[in-house]
């Protein structure tokens, strides 16, 4: 008698879903306290994330406070189609997207390359010395260090003026020049940033396996190779998916730095989405209107991240999903 070829399967198998219920019921009973330890991440993801989604229905809406949300009458697309027709909303858009381009180009490989630069140093009180000045920016505010890059790049008092008239040429008004002000931004950016995004990157590094780095070296690979062909491709995942987060970001430019580095001269370029929004929306009372463009640039941020995640996916990297 012959055997078939595939084995029948049994009736009693246990489904997926009711198999993983049950694991995470089994596992919840196991580990209470670590899954305690997610209650206030949750509340505060449902809180200040999921709850707020309420108020965009008044983006259809000419939202007046005397009537409420539900009071207030509908208009439909009617703010949309106000943004779309706006010569100052082109603008805003331009610039926001200019911005994070420049952050982009400029600021993402940044701690990429500082974080290569700090798994290569092996003199550990100066490898963390290092790391803690350069973690030291993320945690000042904006106010403070826009006083800092302001003060710096002051025609008059600052050093870096200062330096140029050492050397014979003219001051530059860096902060209210329409093409010094976009190159300001973007490396204040990175001084405060780059140092704590090396964190992720360290971390992947430090899962690689050291055997691949002695294979390189056997091979006669200096530092550089091994940094290309070791390094660089362990942490590939890594930099995928940040590449995928920066990429929902594209349409958003913090407030508080553009706020502190801009001044009149130069709204053509640093006026961007969410100071218009800022401006609109609460000091103009435009509320409708300024929740009708922070729901076109969500939408925008949304639509990037599903397009770069899929690329980073066809292209056999781990993405976000």
């Amino acid at each position: 008698m012959e055997t078939p070829l595939h084995p029948p399967q049994t009736t009693n198998a246990v489904p997926f879903k009711w198999h993983s219920r049950r694991s995470f019921r089994k596992d919840l009973r196991k580990r209470p306290l670590l899954y305690l330890l997610l209650v206030p991440v949750v509340a505060y993801f449902i809180t200040f994330k999921y709850v707020p989604l309420y108020g965009e229905i008044i983006a259809f809406k000419q939202f007046r406070l005397a009537d409420g949300i539900w009071g207030s009458k509908w208009v439909g697309l009617e703010h949309f189609e106000r943004l779309l027709h706006s010569s100052d909303f082109l603008k805003i858009v331009r610039n926001t997207l200019l911005l994070n381009v420049y952050a982009l180009v400029f600021g993402f490989p940044a701690p990429i390359v500082l974080a290569l630069l700090l798994n290569e140093m092996r003199v550990e009180w100066y490898k963390r010395l290092i790391q803690n000045l350069l973690y030291l920016p993320h945690f000042l505010s904006w106010i403070i260090l826009g006083m800092i890059v302001i003060g710096l790049l002051s025609p008059s008092v600052g050093f870096i003026n200062h330096a140029l008239k050492a050397f014979g040429m003219e001051p530059i008004y860096f902060m209210s020049s329409n093409f010094w002000w976009p190159l300001v931004y973007v490396f204040a950016g990175i001084w405060r940033e780059a140092g704590f995004g090396t964190i992720l990157y360290l971390a992947a590094m430090s899962a690689i396996d050291p055997h691949l780095y002695e294979a390189a070296r056997m091979d006669g690979a200096g530092k550089l190779r091994q940094m290309r062909h070791v390094t660089l491709p362990g942490i590939r995942s890594t930099i995928a998916l940040m590449l995928v987060l920066q990429m929902g970001r594209m349409t958003d430019v913090g407030f508080e730095q553009v706020w502190v580095l801009t001044n009149p001269m130069v709204t053509g370029v640093s006026d961007v989405m969410s100071t218009y929004i800022y401006r609109l929306g609460l000091v103009n009372l435009q509320y409708s209107y300024t929740t009708a463009i922070g729901l076109f640039q969500s939408l925008i941020g949304f639509a990037l991240v599903l397009t770069v995640n899929r690329i980073i996916r066809a292209m056999g990297e781990r993405a976000l999903w």
